[in-house]
């Protein structure tokens, strides 16, 4: 009889374990640069908040910090989720240089095609090449940008016109590729565009359209310059991100709650919003009367022929520093052409 009172007891302590657990509540608090109103935190981060939320039973609260609201540098941004500072971040890799070094590859120029596509190709090839790199992270999803263009207070028709413009680049490689082709580019993250842009810090700025909305692009510069063919300029690449410990205390039910809202449709998500924002940034740019170029297919190859020596170098380096260079460029590519086709 003692031996049945004492397994019921350890029953009902294990329920009681169980139901504490299931019945578990946390708060998880969401850091990232841009203002609220912007694309990926307006119609990405804050629909993916909710739906964590529904799914959880209301089990999990996203608090969303934008702007860097609670404080730092949008390159301190990797450093507070790893540091466990904040639980969440989403954040532009090439904004710690030489951190996460085999990301590289879907910046280099003329690889990317589209949001959706080039983002499911970068998350696939991040699973394969890059976890070591974020070992200690949780990423929920890496993805890119639409293509990128070339914003200018000047026209920008040809690649004489890029000759000592000063131009806002977003990482490593996007300043190594703004050289190639004759310019002087000039580091910064992108919050901070619109203000070298009105104090003539800088002539031009990459972006892709859909950032230019909540930077006011379309009323410092009138003049955009984008490329023939399926492939863009070039993209930055991103990473949706969390603390590995605020996971791990996650109970098993939530745990499974934020891994299914992460992933390669997760990553294809936020390339969507990044595709169909710069529907809108192109709206705006186009009723403003502003002057939109397309270079034809001959002057474009010219920007090819310029740029293409620095995917050579790229690979070169990175083979010097011990990965296999030409192999992540051949997945990259090969990875691209797949989910594009798809």
């Amino acid at each position: 009889m003692n031996n049945i009172k004492t397994l019921l007891l350890a029953t009902s302590a294990l329920a009681a374990l169980t139901m504490t657990a299931h019945a578990q509540e946390v708060t998880l608090r969401l850091h990232q640069f841009l203002p609220a109103q912007a694309t990926i935190p307006a119609n990405a981060l804050t629909p993916w908040a909710e739906k964590v939320t529904a799914e959880s039973n209301g089990r999990i609260k996203i608090e969303r910090y934008d702007a860097m609201s609670l404080g730092g540098t949008p390159p301190q941004l990797i450093d507070q989720v790893t540091d466990g500072v904040v639980d969440l971040i989403w954040t532009v890799i090439g904004y710690t240089p030489g951190r996460f070094p085999t990301t590289e590859a879907f910046e280099l120029p003329f690889f990317m095609t589209n949001g959706e596509a080039t983002s499911k190709a970068f998350h696939e090839y991040c699973q394969k090449h890059c976890m070591d790199e974020f070992s200690g992270l949780k990423v929920l999803a890496w993805h890119a940008h639409g293509p990128g263009l070339i914003h200018s207070k000047n026209p920008v028709n040809s690649l004489e016109d890029m000759k000592g413009l000063k131009i806002r680049g977003g990482s490593r490689v996007i300043n190594q590729m703004l050289e190639a082709l004759g310019a002087t580019p000039v580091g910064m993250p992108v919050p901070a565009t619109s203000e070298a842009l009105s104090k003539g810090v800088i002539d031009a700025t990459t972006v892709p359209w859909e950032v230019t909305p909540s930077l006011r692009i379309s009323e410092l510069v009138t003049n955009h310059t984008s490329f023939s063919g399926t492939h863009g300029l070039y993209t930055q690449t991103f990473a949706f991100v969390m603390n590995q410990a605020s996971y791990e205390k996650l109970p098993d039910d939530l745990k499974t709650v934020i891994d299914n809202n992460s992933g390669l449709e997760t990553a294809a998500e936020l390339g969507r919003v990044m595709d169909q924002g710069d529907l809108v940034g192109l709206k705006i740019a186009t009723e403003a009367k502003n002057n939109i170029v397309q270079l034809d297919e001959t002057e474009t190859q010219r920007w090819k022929d310029a740029a293409t020596p620095l995917v050579k170098a790229w690979v070169d380096e990175m083979t010097a520093k011990g990965f296999e260079g030409q192999t992540l460029v051949d997945d990259a590519l090969a990875l691209i052409d797949k989910h594009t086709a798809n």
